[in-house]
């Protein structure tokens, strides 16, 4: 249940009314008038749910609140302004979407991105920092130490000294932005120029319809070259009639997945007819994939369950696609259709996982200026990488978008190559501009992050980042070479095993396996040892990497066939996708995480099958245990155990007591 406390002490009464019942009509379920910050902590700690907080100084849409209240960002989301900042309120400085830095202008020191608009949603988990604020303010404690670097708005609004002290407390805040829907702050009421300020305020708000604002909103504000301009133009439209008919953003998703499947499946069975019209359906089903976060934002139906069933659809969607085209390719002639096939998803996989560790790096960094130097190489090229970010729509900007290779232009180059070539064509493009996007963003990450000297992972369970296994967490750990190196060696390792099973797998015995596991597992060696270097970002996707070549060179070896090979990467990129999804919105691991062996332990599976020479029956049965693990831990996590809490609330709430929590 979420609580909405309107200060009534930062605005006229009349206009706290109005905001009381605008939050009503945003679906909040309780509103308080609160008159000064001790009760505003009061009713905060006896709050069991999300906690609205706003001051009576905001002329505003009621869809703003709405947006605020249902923000899928958390733990805790402030509303921002652009604008320069202005005397007596809270100047706000963010960096990739999060504020870094909140407090009176002068202490911001001209780096301020836009000015604190008056309200924040606060979840459960940082309550007890709320509190704790509105209670010292309230007592009129001095801030010290870390709670006074930027800056106190000492004669400011309430609610902007609550904020304030709350970001100087590390509260993790992310930034929300009205975008085309009006907030405006108004003048204090025994200011003259009050009257005029509310009166042009309710004007700009009364000028915009709020539901085709709505619908332009639900659109990413920055995304993209495909997809801004090839989807996003008509997408919205697809989104309103998907609301009129009440499809929620999952059934949208799941219409996109048989989409993609049919899409693989034409280019499987090959001929040109089927091609250009696997091409349509995967294009479709971008835009499907595209209209389903739409959807979601348009009527604010976020879940935790939506937001993981997205992201494991993407990637399942496009690694089936690669399956096509790398059955159709073999099946047209070409002997290497299924290594492509691989080679593109454990390619992507990789990448995808060394971005996460990249942004969480990035994101540590932003909120600890200070460890960053003003100088180097990587610093310049960090603030030349920013000034282009913020020249939207230039040449530059879209050039910067576009050679990483997202999403929609992988989907959009394999479309074009497939209904104009073939599926061969298809793999070898996309590979092609994987490689090129690794390469780019590989050479300037490295750059920047040797400049920004920030550990990732050593305030976070390194083992769990690590997906290690029980043999991994009992090795000892040495104090040289570090966990990077040894998860490069570990790399190096099984790119050579592979490399010397494609090119003579009759010549090598099957202990070779074995002596490539012994280099394996060097890497497992440092899952002790602090991983808090500049680089060990690096270090989950370089086991990821060493795992499945690894796996591959087995089944090299083994003479697996390669469809199976495939099908066994596909099993581990959704277990590890499923891991980073969790990790990334700070959640717990996977309920049955302990049963798929940990990275070392399944290497071990796979080795032990190719000596004894049942690789094939060896990676099927790995491969089939690890998929009801996976759904069984699906199962768990989003059906099973929800269930079970609705009925023990219920059970519960039936005697008269308290839910838990």
């Amino acid at each position: 249940m979420t609580l909405a406390l309107v200060l009534t002490t930062d605005g006229s009464a009349d206009l706290a009314d109005r905001l009381a019942e605008q939050c009503r009509h945003a679906g909040i379920d309780e509103v308080r008038l609160v008159s000064d910050l001790a009760t505003l902590a009061d009713l905060a700690e006896s709050a069991t749910g999300p906690v609205l907080v706003t001051g009576a100084d905001l002329v505003a849409h009621t869809a703003v609140l709405r947006h605020l209240a249902t923000s899928p960002a958390e733990p805790t989301v402030a509303l921002v302004l652009a604008g320069p900042p202005v005397p007596g309120r809270t100047a706000v400085r963010e960096d990739r979407g999060q504020v870094v830095a909140a407090g009176a202008p002068a202490a911001l020191d001209g780096e301020a991105t836009g000015v604190f608009g008056g309200a924040l949603r606060v979840n459960p988990a940082h309550l007890p920092v709320l509190v704790a604020a509105a209670r010292a303010i309230a007592a009129e404690v001095v801030p010290v130490g870390a709670a006074a670097v930027h800056g106190a708005v000492d004669d400011g609004p309430a609610v902007d000294r609550l904020f304030a002290n709350l970001v100087a407390r590390d509260v993790v805040t992310f930034a929300h932005r009205v975008r085309l829907l009006v907030a405006h702050r108004v003048a204090a009421a025994d200011d003259p120029a009050a009257a005029d300020d509310r009166a042009a305020a309710e004007a700009a708000v009364a000028a915009v319809d709020p539901d085709r604002a709505e619908l332009r909103l639900s659109v990413k504000e920055r995304d993209d070259f495909f997809t801004t301009f090839f989807v996003s133009t008509w997408s919205p439209y697809v989104t309103k009639v998907a609301a009129r008919l009440r499809l929620s953003p999952t059934t949208v998703t799941m219409i996109s997945v048989a989409f993609a499947v049919a899409a693989a499946l034409l280019f499987g069975a090959g001929g040109r007819p089927a091609l250009v019209a696997g091409a349509v359906l995967l294009y479709l089903g971008f835009v499907l994939d595209c209209v389903d976060g739409q959807l979601a934002r348009y009527t604010r139906t976020f879940s935790a369950w939506g937001g993981w069933l997205d992201t494991m659809a993407d990637r399942a969607k496009e690694f089936i696609v690669y399956a096509g085209l790398g059955y159709g390719a073999t099946q047209a002639g070409f002997r290497y259709g299924w290594a492509l096939a691989i080679a593109a998803m454990t390619l992507q996989t990789v990448r995808h996982m060394s971005d996460t560790w990249y942004g969480a790096m990035h994101d540590e960094a932003a909120r600890l200026p200070q460890v960053t130097p003003g100088g180097g190489f990587g610093a310049r090229l960090s603030a030349a990488s920013n000034r282009v970010q913020a020249d939207v729509g230039s040449v530059t900007y879209w050039l910067k978008r576009t050679v990483v290779f997202p999403i929609g232009e992988r989907w959009a180059l394999m479309a074009l190559a497939a209904a104009l070539f073939d599926q061969r064509v298809a793999l070898f493009a996309v590979l092609t501009g994987m490689v090129l996007a690794l390469g780019y963003t590989a050479a300037l990450r490295l750059l920047r992050a040797r400049s920004m000297r920030v550990g990732v992972l050593n305030t976070v369970d390194t083992s769990l980042h690590r997906d290690d296994g029980p043999l991994a967490r009992a090795w000892a750990a040495p104090r040289w070479p570090g966990p990077l190196r040894l998860a490069v060696s570990a790399v190096l390792v099984s790119a050579v095993l592979l490399g010397l099973a494609l090119f003579g797998p009759e010549s090598l015995p099957r202990w070779t396996a074995l002596v490539g596991l012994g280099g394996l597992l060097l890497a497992a060696a440092g899952a002790r040892s602090g991983h808090g270097g500049a680089l060990d970002w690096l270090v989950p996707a370089a086991l990821r990497a060493a795992e499945y070549l690894f796996a591959i060179a087995v089944g090299v070896l083994g003479g697996v066939p390669a469809g199976l090979v495939f099908g066994y990467v596909f099993v581990l990129t959704l277990h590890h996708y499923d891991l980073t999804a969790r990790l990334e919105k700070r959640k717990l691991a996977p309920p049955l995480h302990d049963a798929t062996l940990g990275w070392e332990g399944r290497s071990a599976v796979l080795a032990l099958s190719a000596i004894t020479g049942i690789a094939a029956i060896g990676m099927a049965t790995l491969g089939i245990y690890l998929l009801v693990v996976f759904v069984g831990s699906v199962a768990l996590a989003w059906v099973i155990r929800p269930a079970r809490a609705v009925r023990t609330v219920g059970s519960t709430d039936a005697v008269g007591g308290r839910p838990p929590g």
